[in-house]
């Protein structure tokens, strides 16, 4: 997939997040996918690494269950690129 909308190269702005939280709370990528799942969100351990490395989008809802599974708030996830701007 061709992909145009990239922020500094990556095609999301949480992976560092995601990656920071999933470490924090000693999570593999397995464990928080089968959490994901709890909240109905279906993302492979694969899908959650590229996530991390920039190479995968982020849907809205996808943000808000990874904030559920780490119990943060949202904008704990965006705070980084909200203060960029």
């Amino acid at each position: 997939m061709n992909n145009t909308r990239k922020h500094v190269g990556n095609l999301n702005v949480i992976g560092a997040k995601v990656k920071y939280y999933r470490e924090l709370n000693n999570l593999s990528y397995q464990s928080l996918s089968n959490m994901l799942m709890l909240y109905g969100v279906d993302i492979h351990k694969q899908a959650i690494y590229n996530i991390e490395v920039g190479k995968r989008t982020v849907v809205d809802y996808e943000i808000c269950a990874l904030a559920k599974c780490f119990k943060i708030d949202v904008t704990d996830l965006l705070n980084d690129f909200l203060n960029k701007l």
